[in-house]
């Protein structure tokens, strides 16, 4: 039976929890174990699918087509074990699933009540498709004593009682904040927030506490004894200058350790970890450096772009360089040519990230543009690859009116609403105007590349599988013209249909995909497409 690791987070939000589970959980795979992470999200979305990166950050797909939350991204990048729809529940999937019971007279005229019909609903989650693993680690969203919280606390409290005090381990991740007029660390905020966690019956058995000083013996101390933990299980994390060093942090600090004898395990093998101390060395001992734009309509929050980031990132691992990159807003390359230049002129590479509306579309294009013809290695993403597709039918394939019906009626639509294609389980339809939530294209597609293309060199091979989100599609039948302007469609879905990627062969490096490979990329194992991308962007450099 697996055990479970419940994570929970105190004071404030953005203390680090998802990257405190990915790195637990990548410590304990490098020591043999099997490990699955979670997450719970309290609010009333069905997913994420539908709210603003502004307040969420992105949305993270997974290959069988669930729209979750960025932690899974992280999950993924630290264990490089695939994300599935049973790992990302909120709130309001759990009591949309309840009231579709209660409708259908599944409860059988009971009343419906949050204890025991939400709970047991969590639980039920909780345990899923876990047979074959040895950890499962839960993320609770949020913080202790916030309303939307409480039914999964009290899930989690239950939780360990069904499966034994022995198989369940509560981590708590809080915050030690330093006052500087004092000029000292306070654990008043720990220990109020671990009383808070009591009252709701968890008692836990970690605390991780978030500092952004070296946190002593004596308040480390303090910290146990006020919290009723061992001081071996009070562990302090510290800014790291790499999200890919804390993994080696966590483990000098002794996290895993103090987990392992939480639940009694007595002789664990010790971890592996080549595989972090190579990526720290590639990072550190870098022997070059880069600059990308990226030319975004929500650059204002690096985090609707947080795959991306990360899979640029790793492309700087693999050739082993710096990666600088620059948040290029895509409205402010709406006006004069020469304000553009000035913006992308010093740029190794430009890419244009997937993205919904037409607002900083033009910007999109005109950078596109001045990729395409100052020689500019391009990297074009979803909405980024239509964008390319836009501009070469307006610039190199005499289609001035060229457009996307997602911005509104257009007399020549090279991107249009897809509605419908082939999934396996057969062929989906979608009509405009319907909902908005989970109606895209969404998990993973294969495509058949063209043997002699650029991506196919890259990939090693001509059959290949990435994830997608999207609703619109470039207009297969627009081809002919767009590859007599010289945009090859060298990728295409197996029925031949649906565009998925595009390249110059007359460019140094211009290639754009329908799909999100930045979703399957890892520091221990680049993107290809990635890694190509900052090689083109090294020589480029070289020029410059």
């Amino acid at each position: 039976m697996a055990r479970f690791i419940f994570i929970t987070g105190g004071v404030v939000s953005s203390l680090g929890k998802g990257l405190m589970a990915a790195s637990l959980a990548a410590l304990l795979q490098a020591r043999g174990f099997r490990v699955r992470i979670r997450k719970f999200d309290p609010y009333l979305n069905v997913d994420p699918g539908t709210m603003s990166p502004y307040q969420h950050g992105e949305v993270y797909v997974t290959d069988d087509g669930a729209e979750t939350d960025l932690d899974l991204g992280h999950y993924e990048r630290f264990t490089g074990v695939a994300s599935r729809q049973s790992d990302n529940v909120t709130s309001g999937r759990i009591y949309q699933q309840i009231i579709a019971k209660e409708r259908r007279g599944d409860y059988l005229g009971a009343t419906v009540q949050v204890i025991p019909h939400v709970t047991d609903a969590i639980k039920e989650f909780a345990r899923a498709e876990t047979d074959d693993l040895d950890f499962v680690l839960c993320e609770i969203g949020g913080t202790v004593g916030d309303i939307e919280s409480l039914p999964f606390i009290e899930a989690i409290r239950q939780l360990r009682n069904d499966v034994g005090r022995a198989n369940a381990v509560f981590v708590h991740v809080t915050l030690v904040p330093f006052i500087a007029a004092a000029g000292e660390l306070k654990t008043k905020p720990t220990q109020h927030s671990v009383r808070e966690l009591t009252s709701l019956g968890i008692q836990p058995d970690v605390l991780v506490c978030r500092a952004e000083r070296p946190l002593p013996e004596g308040e480390r101390a303090k910290i146990a004894l006020f919290c009723n933990v061992p001081k071996e299980a009070v562990i302090p994390a510290l800014d790291a200058s790499t999200i890919y060093g804390v993994p080696l942090q966590y483990h000098a600090e002794g996290l895993d350790d103090a987990v392992l004898a939480a639940f009694g395990i007595d002789g664990a093998p010790r971890p592996e970890l080549r595989r972090w101390d190579d990526i720290i060395d590639r990072l550190e001992n870098f022997e070059g450096e880069v600059t990308i734009g990226v030319v975004g309509k929500y650059v204002g929050l690096p985090d609707a772009y947080k795959s991306l980031h990360e899979a640029l990132v790793h492309g700087g691992i693999a050739n082993r360089v710096k990666v600088h990159v620059r948040w290029l807003d895509a409205e402010l390359f709406e006006g004069a040519e020469s304000d553009i230049a000035a913006q992308l002129e010093p740029m190794h590479g430009i890419l244009v990230p997937g993205g919904f509306g037409e607002r900083g579309s033009e910007g999109k294009i005109s950078s596109v543009r001045f990729a395409r013809e100052r020689g500019v290695p391009f990297f074009g993403i979803c909405l980024g690859m239509q964008m390319a597709c836009i501009e070469g039918a307006r610039n190199t394939a005499g289609i001035a009116q060229a457009s996307t019906t997602e911005f509104g009626p257009t007399e020549e639509p090279v991107v249009g609403m897809i509605t419908e294609w082939m999934t396996a389980a057969g062929l989906e339809k979608r009509e405009a105007g319907g909902d908005l939530g989970g109606t895209m294209r969404l998990g993973a597609y294969e495509a058949k590349l063209a043997g002699n293309s650029h991506v196919a060199s890259i990939y090693g091979r001509t059959d290949i599988s990435e994830r997608h989100r999207h609703r619109y599609e470039v207009n297969v039948h627009y081809r002919e013209p767009l590859e007599k302007g010289g945009l090859v469609f060298s990728g295409m879905s197996p029925d031949g249909e649906l565009p998925e990627i595009v390249e110059r062969p007359d460019h140094p490096w211009f290639i754009g995909v329908q799909f999100h490979p930045e979703l399957k990329s890892k520091p221990f194992d680049p993107h290809p497409l990635f890694a190509s991308f900052i090689q083109a962007a090294i020589k480029q450099s070289r020029l410059v």
